[in-house]
């Protein structure tokens, strides 16, 4: 009796020995490890990919955002700030009121068919306001014109980025709507162009944000 009362207190005084020093290594020193290195060595993106602007964070760059003038009384969905670049579609698995950037509660697909009516109607709506949107005196935006980008939301519904033809789409309309050169602005698109990473990996991209927040210190400029 003596004897299984001892060994069971000694194997429970083991197990509590054990439970304290796994806690204290994977709960305690391991995360604080982890943490140390990730912002020793990578900052920017252990913080998020913070974009900062006039001294202030205005968002990540793995994340996109909405360019929309304030909702008008009597709307439903506010209107495109044509000033800005714009990004994606941002049609994912669903939505809220809470995240106010992409206004998405879950990242994801549609998971609609390619023939599905839904995405359908989605893809030509998008078309027609890309088209009249982006059709500016001198300039006229054809359908043939419009890369896939422009009217299709990406896998994840959040993506930061967009084809530079796409950005160079938008060039003519964002250049009048803030009074600039048609070159500049090409130029600033092409200067936020980022080649495929090591070489192979992806397609071409402009960051959206980036490249909004490069514009707005061009206007502020000039």
């Amino acid at each position: 009796m003596n004897n299984s009362v001892s060994n069971t207190a000694r194997l429970l005084g083991a197990g509590l020995r054990a439970l304290l020093v796994l806690t204290v290594v994977t709960g305690v020193l391991y995360p604080l490890a982890v943490t140390g290195v990730a912002q020793a060595l990578f900052h920017d993106k252990a913080n998020g990919s913070q974009v900062e602007a006039d001294g202030r964070v205005v968002g990540s760059s793995l994340i996109g955002q909405s360019y929309n003038l304030p909702v008008q009384s009597g709307q439903e969905t506010p209107e495109a700030d044509l000033k800005w670049f714009q990004g994606r579609p941002a049609n994912g698995l669903g939505e809220n009121t809470l995240n106010t950037r992409y206004r998405l509660i879950l990242s994801g697909a549609t998971n609609l068919a390619a023939d599905n009516p839904e995405l359908v109607e989605q893809v030509r709506a998008a078309q027609a306001a890309v088209i009249e949107d982006n059709s500016v005196p001198g300039h006229s935006v054809e359908r043939s014109d419009i890369p896939a980008d422009a009217v299709t939301s990406s896998g994840s519904g959040l993506d930061p980025d967009i084809s530079p033809s796409y950005a160079e789409l938008q060039v003519p309309r964002v250049a009048r709507n803030n009074g600039l050169p048609v070159d500049r602005v090409e130029e600033l698109v092409d200067e936020h162009t980022e080649g495929r990473t090591l070489g192979f990996v992806g397609e071409p991209r402009v960051n959206v944000l980036e490249l909004n927040v490069a514009l707005k210190g061009l206007t502020t400029k000039s």
